[in-house]
């Protein structure tokens, strides 16, 4: 059977939980990651959340790995990761990803306005 984005996003949400903003600033205020995953344009049109560090999700990869000469240094295996994107589709499935590298506390905070909404700040 092919892979298909639905059969993905089911497999990524099964494994990366979910949280609301309050639980994301208190795990930030206890040093996790908050992590936007979405593309540059994105970035520049919709607004930044206060605090977060940008990787896009096409270079996530290259940035996690810790063997790499482009290894981000804010990606740490011990460190909690929140990721955001727009909706909340990409961070489940870039969730998934950095849990198969390795990394521990992961999880899918869903997108920008879930931020906004639950009383997160712009930069």
């Amino acid at each position: 059977m092919p892979l298909t984005v639905k059969s993905m996003l089911e497999d990524a949400n099964a494994v990366i939980e979910r949280i609301d903003t309050a639980r994301a600033k208190a795990l930030m205020g206890q040093g996790a990651l908050l992590l936007d995953v979405r593309d540059a344009p994105e970035l520049d049109g919709a607004g930044r959340a206060a605090g977060a560090h940008h990787i896009p999700r096409g270079m996530l990869e290259f940035r996690a790995d810790p063997d790499l000469p482009s290894h981000d240094a804010e990606l740490r295996m011990d460190r909690p990761i929140i990721l955001f994107c727009a909706a909340g589709g990409r961070a489940a499935l870039a969730g998934k990803l950095l849990k198969d590298m390795g990394y521990q506390q992961v999880y899918n905070m869903g997108g920008l306005k879930d931020w906004v909404n639950g009383g997160g700040e712009l930069a």
